[in-house]
C-alpha cells in the first residue's frame, strides 16, 4: 500500500509585507476622553506617527437655538458650551448682544460681571489642573481642587438659586443684584484659596513622575500659537503675551490692577503653571471689586426699553407693567439695529467671541461662536506627533478642551 504524497510547498514564495503602523481608537470611552472625544491615532510601536481629532460626541445645535430664542432666553443655553465655566458663557453672551444694542451698563453691574467672571476662571481652571493631575495619576490634587469649587458653587447656588447653570445676566443687566449672603460666599472662597493652591503646588511641583510626565511634552512654539489662532493660557504659554482684558478691555477692567502671567517654554507644563498662576491673579482681581464695588442699580434704567424689570417695578409701576408685557409676549420683544457685530471677552480657555447678525427682532438671525476649544483641539496634532502613546493624556489635559465647544 503506497502513502500518499503530500504537495510540496513552495519555497520561493516571499512573506507577506508587516503592516508599518496600526491604528487606535483613543475615545471617547476612555477616561481621560471623558466620553465626549475621540481621536483616530496612528502609531509606530508606542510612537505617533498622526493623530486625527474626531468630533460630533456632543452635538447640541447651540447656534441654531441662538436663531429661535430671544436675546434673553438664549443665556441658558449659552451657559451650557463650556459647562465648567457657565457664567463666563453669559457674560461673553450679553457683552456681545449689548454691543448690539449699544447699551452702557451701570458700575455696580460691570463689577458684577468681573467678579463672576473671575470665579469662573478660578472653577475652570481648577477642574483643568485638578484633572491634569488626576490623568497623570496624581489623585489627591484632584479633590482639593474640587472642595473649592464646591465653595464656588455655593456663590452660584446663593446669587441666582442655581449651583450649576445660573443664567444669571440679562441684557442691560443681571438676574439679581447681590446681596449680604452672597458676600459671604465670596469671603469663603477667597480664604480657602490659598491654602488650596499651596497644598497643590506641593503635592505637584517637586512630584518628579507629574514633572517627568509634563516638561518637554507637546511644546508649541509661539510662532505656531500664532499661526494656528491660539489664545488665552495657551496661547500665553508659548509667549503670546494677548489678553483681552488688557489688549481690548472691556467692563472695569482698565481700573483693575493685575498682571498677565506668560511664559515661554509651550510645553505642558507651562501651560500648567500658566493657569496656576492666573487662579492667583484671579483671586486678585475679586478681592479688588470687593473692596472698590459701587452702590447703585445693577439693571440699566427702564426707560431704555432694554431691561425686564424686576417683581417690584413690576406689579408696582405701570410703565414697567407694560415694558414687561412689551419684551414677554411674542411678536414683541426687544428690537435692536439691523446690523452685525462680533465681541469677545478673555474666558478661562481663551478667546470667547460671538459673531450675531440682527434683522431688527428679538430674536438674532444669526449666531456664530468663537469657541477656543475649538481652534485648541485643531492644534492637538501637530503637539503629539512623534512622542509615545501614554503622552497622549498629558497633552490632551493641558488643551482643556470642552467638548460643547467643539460641535455646538
Amino acid at each position: 500500500m503506497s502513502a500518499q504524497l503530500l504537495d510540496e510547498p513552495d519555497l520561493d514564495l516571499e512573506p507577506e509585507p508587516q503592516q508599518a503602523t496600526w491604528t487606535l481608537n483613543f475615545g471617547p470611552q476612555h477616561p481621560a476622553t471623558h466620553t465626549t472625544l475621540r481621536l483616530i491615532l496612528e502609531l509606530d510601536g508606542e510612537r505617533i506617527v498622526k493623530a486625527t481629532p474626531d468630533i460630533g460626541y456632543l452635538h447640541s445645535g447651540f447656534e441654531k437655538l441662538g436663531e429661535h430664542l430671544t436675546f434673553n432666553q438664549y443665556v441658558t443655553i449659552a451657559d451650557r458650551k463650556n459647562y465648567i465655566s457657565p457664567p463666563m458663557n453669559e457674560v461673553a453672551w450679553h457683552n456681545a448682544v449689548e454691543t448690539l444694542l449699544g447699551i452702557e451698563l451701570t458700575p455696580r453691574c460691570q463689577y458684577i460681571r468681573v467678579i463672576i467672571s473671575e470665579l469662573a476662571r478660578l472653577s475652570d481652571h481648577l477642574l483643568c489642573t485638578g484633572a491634569a493631575a488626576l490623568d497623570l495619576g496624581a489623585f489627591t490634587a484632584f479633590l482639593y481642587a474640587f472642595n473649592l469649587r464646591e465653595l464656588i458653587y455655593d456663590v452660584y447656588e446663593e446669587m441666582s438659586g442655581y449651583r450649576f447653570h445660573p443664567g444669571y445676566t440679562r441684557v442691560g443687566g443681571l438676574l439679581y443684584d447681590f446681596n449680604d449672603r452672597v458676600f459671604t460666599r465670596i469671603d469663603a472662597v477667597l480664604e480657602s484659596f490659598p491654602r488650596v493652591v499651596a497644598d497643590m503646588e506641593k503635592l505637584l511641583f517637586r512630584n518628579r513622575i507629574f514633572l517627568d510626565r509634563l516638561r518637554g511634552i507637546g511644546v508649541l512654539s509661539k510662532e505656531d500659537a500664532i499661526a494656528h489662532s491660539c489664545s488665552g493660557p495657551i496661547a500665553r504659554a508659548s509667549g503670546v503675551t494677548y489678553d483681552i482684558r488688557k489688549d481690548n478691555p472691556y467692563y472695569v477692567y482698565p481700573e483693575l490692577d493685575f498682571e498677565v502671567p506668560y511664559t515661554t517654554e509651550g510645553d505642558c507644563w507651562a501651560r500648567f503653571i500658566v493657569r496656576m498662576e492666573e487662579m492667583r491673579q484671579s483671586h486678585r482681581l475679586i478681592q479688588q471689586c470687593i473692596k472698590k464695588m459701587p452702590g447703585g442699580p445693577v439693571n440699566v434704567p427702564i426707560a431704555e426699553k432694554f431691561p425686564l424689570p424686576d417683581k417690584l417695578t413690576t406689579y408696582n409701576s405701570m410703565e414697567g407693567l407694560i415694558q414687561h408685557f412689551e419684551l414677554i409676549m411674542p411678536n414683541r420683544g426687544i428690537e435692536g439695529p439691523r446690523d452685525e457685530v462680533y465681541a469677545s471677552v478673555e474666558s478661562p480657555n481663551g478667546e470667547l467671541g460671538y459673531y450675531l447678525v440682527s434683522d431688527g427682532s428679538q430674536f438674532a438671525w444669526r449666531v456664530r461662536t468663537r469657541p477656543p476649544s475649538f481652534i485648541h483641539f485643531s492644534v492637538f496634532p501637530k503637539l503629539i506627533k512623534d512622542h509615545l502613546l501614554a503622552d497622549v493624556v498629558a497633552v490632551l489635559g493641558s488643551l482643556s478642551i470642552i467638548a460643547a465647544e467643539l460641535d455646538r
